[in-house]
């Protein structure tokens, strides 16, 4: 099985779904383009490169640069979700969500209930969390607490290639709106990571190590810190 970083693999989900399902859109900053790119299939693809290529593929009318403007993104995204497109936005910074939370806190996460179950919301947020990189406080946060709270929203963070690949497959086949999370310091992480498309069913714990003394529960970047103290524990 090959091996593949998070930015591959989650940029193989893109692909692999838009063509499956042509009314899957990509809307954000830079993500047809980027500074200082000579042409569409050499741009770089968003602010670290998940979505590279994917102009070249799919053209203009499915891959969509926008203002930097997040309550825009939002609200455009939440409006094709509802209107039978399947969009997946992507927001730099989880920061950033502060200035376009009324489209997400109260729109797209409310929609299927405000109209009785009637309406459906399928967008992906895709956003980076944590430290690093020298991103400063505006460019550094983990907000997972407050996007757990929000009912109707489902908050997705991978700690893996292959976890990344199946999650991001299995957000975009969602109904409901889900924000995706992506630790900024992560991307380059390798794991072995199939071809085929494939989906990971939401809500099932992946069992990293079994024993009997403890249960230590973790996501993300501290998947990985904590396989580390169960070894040292271990000796």
């Amino acid at each position: 099985m090959p091996q593949k970083s998070i930015r591959q693999a989650l940029n193989e989900a893109l692909r692999q779904e838009m063509r499956r399902d042509p009314r899957i859109i990509v809307i954000g900053e830079d993500v047809a383009g980027g500074a200082a790119t000579e042409g569409q299939r050499d741009a770089y693809g968003g602010v670290l490169g998940v979505t590279k290529g994917l102009i070249g593929e799919f053209g203009e009318e499915r891959v969509i640069d926008t203002p930097i403007t997040e309550s825009a993104i939002m609200g455009a995204a939440a409006g094709a979700a509802v209107t039978g497109l399947r969009p997946v936005a992507e927001l730099m910074f989880s920061d950033f969500l502060g200035v376009c939370f009324d489209q997400i806190f109260n729109q797209a996460a409310k929609f299927r209930y405000m109209f009785g179950g009637k309406a459906k919301t399928p967008m992906v947020i895709r956003t980076m969390v944590g430290a690093g990189r020298s991103a400063a406080a505006q460019h550094s946060q983990s907000p997972y607490a407050i996007f757990t709270a929000v009912p109707g929203l489902k908050c997705v963070v991978p700690s893996n290639a292959y976890d990344a690949k199946g999650l991001l497959i299995q957000a975009i086949r969602d109904d409901d709106p889900v924000i995706f999370c992506e630790h900024k310091l992560m991307y380059d992480l390798r794991a072995e990571v199939p071809d085929e498309p494939y989906a990971i069913p939401f809500g099932e714990a992946n069992i990293v190590r079994d024993g009997d003394d403890v249960t230590i529960v973790a996501f993300a970047r501290m998947v990985h810190y904590a396989g580390d103290e169960a070894e040292t524990l271990a000796r």
